[in-house]
């Protein structure tokens, strides 16, 4: 039975992250850019804009799968809030619970920052990851009414 670990990334996961984080663009329909991927994220723990959380295949020790929140803040609350804003398996390793690892290992992480919760979004076409939310705890927002202006 293949054994899993998940863990909270760092710098030093940069290029195994890099390699999944550009999976992850090119499922959702961007050219393939490692350079580009790698950069992004470097620059995301330079400045600790992120937090990542990885899986690895400890047989295989190959990463398979990642998450990565964004802080957001709520000032009618005043409190801290995360966006989880990427959730990526490697399709070979899909249906055996690792996305439910990695959203759990999300929600002790917002715990223990004292977080008032995690928002996030998918497409809509992406049925299955909105099975998976769904059975982690995740519900519809309906009180509010979400915009989007591209500039």
């Amino acid at each position: 039975m293949t054994k899993f670990s998940t863990r909270q990334a760092t710098i030093d996961d940069l290029d195994p992250l890099a390699e999944l984080f550009d999976l992850y663009r090119i499922f959702y329909g961007q050219e393939s850019d490692i350079d580009g991927a790698r950069q992004f994220l470097f620059q995301r723990f330079e400045h600790h804009e992120s937090v990542i959380f990885l899986v690895q295949d400890l047989e295989k020790n190959q990463y398979v799968g990642f998450t990565q929140l964004y802080p957001s803040f709520s000032s009618v609350s005043m409190q801290r809030s995360w966006i989880l804003n990427d959730l990526y398996i490697r399709p070979e390793y899909r249906g055996i619970g690792l996305a439910t690892s990695l959203l759990q290992s999300a929600e002790n992480y917002a715990l223990q920052t004292k977080a008032k919760g995690i928002s996030l979004e998918t497409a809509k076409s992406n049925e299955r990851a909105q099975q998976i939310y769904q059975r982690s705890g995740y519900v519809t927002e309906e009180e509010f009414v979400h915009y989007y202006k591209r500039v």
